[in-house]
């Protein structure tokens, strides 16, 4: 199957790219459109409604996804981690070690991953060994049940945001 091909598919194919060629090959994988969280509000609902998983490098909150093919990730990274060169290789880090340790993962959940500031400094097979860990646990809670959305009972939405400070407030 070439490129064009995997752009082309179906969404029941959408996670097949990933299955069939090498991270190490000459053209780069990407994640499928299908694979990836990109609007605000799907991240939002994995923060408010979903679980955590917690390990050393990142911590992962999931979410059930309903009526959906297969597994969907996004990566955040605050700013408080570090600048933007620092962040980017964080997410790029981030991206390879799921990329190697998705293809076990098969459960329709949305999952966001945010780093701590040691994923610069570690050694990349265990960032790979920690995600495949972090979703093989996932996918055992799927499995059990366990990943459930909270009842929004227990979600807050009522917070007050704070005033932010204008110019001449600083």
């Amino acid at each position: 199957m070439t490129i064009s091909q995997e752009s082309a598919g179906s969404t029941s194919n959408a996670f097949q790219p990933l299955r069939e060629h090498s991270v190490s090959g000459s053209l780069p994988v990407k994640f499928p459109r299908a694979a990836r969280l990109l609007k605000h509000a799907d991240f939002r609902r994995v923060y408010e409604q979903g679980r955590r998983h917690f390990s050393a490098n990142l911590t992962a909150f999931y979410v059930v996804q309903a009526g959906s093919v297969g597994p969907r990730v996004g990566f955040t990274v605050s700013r408080a981690l570090g600048g933007a060169v620092d962040r980017n290789r964080m997410k790029r880090r981030l991206r390879e070690a799921t990329r190697e340790a998705w293809n076990e993962f098969s459960s329709a959940v949305d999952v966001v991953v945010n780093p701590k500031k040691t994923v610069l400094t570690a050694e990349f097979a265990v960032l790979v060994e920690e995600m495949r860990k972090s979703l093989a646990v996932i996918e055992k809670h799927v499995a059990a049940g366990q990943a459930n959305p909270r009842p929004t009972e227990n979600v807050s939405r009522d917070r007050k945001m704070k005033p932010r400070a204008g110019k001449g407030q600083r």
